[in-house]
């Protein structure tokens, strides 16, 4: 493997990890924005002490990161599409 080559492949699995992040951070601040609504109060005793706020953010940390992987292997799939002709 030549320098060009390499420094191209490494490039690009930078670009990929840039955009994995990217896109886990935006998953979880949708969920965390979509949980605001939610009424913990049902599920908790008290939902605005420090568990109950913790226990959002790790939901919120728990759905974003699905959601993010979900898309991230959709765009994985579409991408090895154009294999296929």
């Amino acid at each position: 493997m030549d320098m060009d080559t390499a420094n191209s492949v490494s490039a690009s699995v930078s670009v990929q990890g840039l955009v994995a992040i990217i896109i886990s951070l935006i998953c979880i601040a949708l969920a965390w924005w979509a949980l605001q609504n939610l009424k913990l109060d049902v599920i908790i005793r008290h939902p605005q002490s420090s568990q109950g706020k913790m226990l959002h953010l790790l939901l919120a940390i728990i759905i974003g990161s699905l959601v993010a992987r979900f898309v991230m292997d959709y765009w994985g799939w579409t991408q090895g599409l154009k294999y296929l002709f």
